[in-house]
């Protein structure tokens, strides 16, 4: 498999010693076309990778925000299609790396396979399938290896040694490390037992671990930076695009939030 853009990035950000941050954000939210701006936006603030949530009527995964904002992409009228139009258009501009997250249902209803094609065709470089059991995984990544796609795994904190070995091994690009048991959503703090975890992961594989899931302030975003190779942040951002006057000066104000949380990442 080649190297995709999340694996270079990943070998820059390691050589010159950096951390990364990894911002989510719903695609279609509120428009596909707006997701286009605000992808763009966000590589100006400074972000490392690009984690587009392909929407989805039912993301078990989410908290309220992330529901919310899948919510409002479909009512919006974002199809896979129309996803994929919009990925296109991106990559006229930019070569951020980016990855979705996804559910199976919308992959499976119109083939998994015919689904990774047109992903890579219109210039995604992985996907982090929430649903996706470790134990059935395997003619999925299959067809992602064939296309060049990363395979994006989630270790959480109820994973058990044995199991976390078995998912690295069958991981590509980096790990995601949910930070906490439950649901996406921004909290009051990082959650006491994340360190550990992340030291469980990081002796059993060689690929950057990403922590996420609960992060919204630059404070929180730093704390993980100290623990993690990368941080992910999503709800925080989702909400402050979503609150904010979606004008030129309101997504301004949103991308400077966003360029604070990766300047507190970068500084450690």
């Amino acid at each position: 498999m080649k190297k995709t853009r999340v694996d270079r990035k990943f070998s820059e950000l390691k050589k010159s010693g950096e951390k990364g941050f990894i911002a989510y954000l719903g695609a279609g939210d509120p428009t596909l076309e707006d997701t286009v701006d605000i992808v763009l936006r966000l590589e100006d603030a400074g972000v490392d990778v690009v984690e587009l949530g392909l929407p989805f009527s039912d993301p078990l995964a989410d908290g309220r925000v992330n529901q919310e904002a899948a919510a409002r992409a479909l009512e919006a009228g974002s199809t896979f299609d129309g996803v994929m139009e919009c990925v296109a258009k991106i990559r006229e501009r930019s070569g951020i790396p980016m990855i979705f997250y996804a559910y199976m249902n919308p992959l499976l209803s119109r083939g998994f396979d015919k689904s990774m094609v047109a992903a890579a065709q219109a210039g995604i470089d992985g996907f982090l399938l929430l649903d996706l059991p470790f134990e059935e995984a395997g003619p999925y990544r299959q067809a992602l290896k064939q296309n060049n796609l990363n395979a994006i795994q989630l270790i959480t904190p109820t994973s058990p040694d044995e199991r976390v070995e078995k998912i690295v091994k069958r991981a590509s690009g980096f790990i995601y490390c949910v930070s906490r048991e439950g649901v996406t959503g921004v909290q009051d703090k990082l959650a006491e037992g994340a360190g550990a975890l992340v030291d469980r992961i990081k002796e059993k594989t060689d690929y950057p671990v990403a922590l996420g899931f609960g992060i919204g302030t630059p404070e929180q975003a730093r704390d993980a930076a100290q623990l993690a190779d990368a941080v992910v942040v999503g709800s925080a951002i989702v909400q402050k695009f979503h609150n904010n006057p979606h004008t030129p000066e309101g997504r301004a104000d949103a991308a400077a939030f966003v360029a604070e949380m990766v300047k507190a990442v970068k500084a450690v």
